[in-house]
């Protein structure tokens, strides 16, 4: 299938931020366009990270639109920077995550013990057949025209999800079905940033965090988190934004 064409956007410079950690994340619950909200850890993350991403994106400096999906838990993540830059906030159920049809609700173990044939193909980046919900073209264009349809603005912060930001980067650096996952995931509250340089879109900066969450901010979660099969050794990293998927269903699109 031949890639689809990028459209002119409005913007020149664009940060995709990944919305804080659900009980889901943490359980290794696929969520796609299910809507659990942030947890205790996710709201702490969302409130540690957006000061850090004003300064680290230079947002104070320069016009900024910020654009959510719709699902809970990228808008109540998207609040906690809009109240920062006193911007408005506009949702769009375009950025909502990758509908994954019968594996909505389950985790990794489950999928992987009722479908072990399509979650193989999925860790292997391939194309997933007979579970429902949507292929990943249909993201694309999708996330495309959400992007072509952003406020004008110096800097436009699309706050978005696991898998659909990781569709969303690989076209705009337009990378074909072959280089999926060339980038790792972001984790819960990381983002990244790309900027539009001599007509094409170039990476600047992936899988930016604010580092750990300061001690008494948030309790961690009682997840203790299993092994993702791509990232190596469990630990506890839905408790740290941007500290990597290990327990995280969604990350990994």
């Amino acid at each position: 299938m031949t890639a689809p064409a990028l459209p002119e956007l409005p913007v020149t410079r664009l940060v995709v931020w990944r919305h804080g950690r659900t009980g889901w994340n943490a359980a290794g619950r696929f969520q796609g366009q299910l809507d659990p909200p942030l947890d205790e850890v996710g709201r702490a993350q969302a409130a540690h990270a957006a000061p850090h991403l004003v300064t680290a994106a230079g947002l104070g400096k320069r016009s900024t639109a910020v654009v959510a999906s719709d699902l809970g838990r990228a808008a109540d993540t998207a609040r906690a920077l809009t109240s920062l830059l006193d911007v408005p906030l506009q949702l769009d159920p375009r950025l909502r995550e990758h509908d994954m049809g019968s594996w909505q609700g389950l985790t990794r173990d489950e999928v992987a013990d009722r479908y072990p044939d399509q979650y193989a193909d999925w860790l292997a980046g391939r194309p997933v057949r007979g579970r429902g919900g949507e292929e990943a073209p249909a993201v694309v264009a999708r996330v495309l025209a959400a992007l072509a349809d952003l406020p004008q603005a110096d800097v436009a912060v699309v706050v978005t999800h696991g898998g659909t930001s990781g569709r969303m980067i690989e076209t705009l650096l337009e990378l074909g079905p072959d280089h999926r996952r060339v980038f790792g995931p972001l984790g819960n509250c990381a983002w990244s940033e790309l900027a539009r340089q001599s007509d094409r879109w170039r990476l600047l900066r992936h899988n930016v965090s604010a580092g750990p969450l300061p001690e008494g901010l948030a309790a961690p979660g009682p997840e203790r988190l299993r092994a993702d099969p791509e990232q190596g050794a469990p630990g506890a990293a839905g408790d740290r934004p941007g500290d990597g998927p290990a327990q995280d269903a969604d990350a990994v699109g």
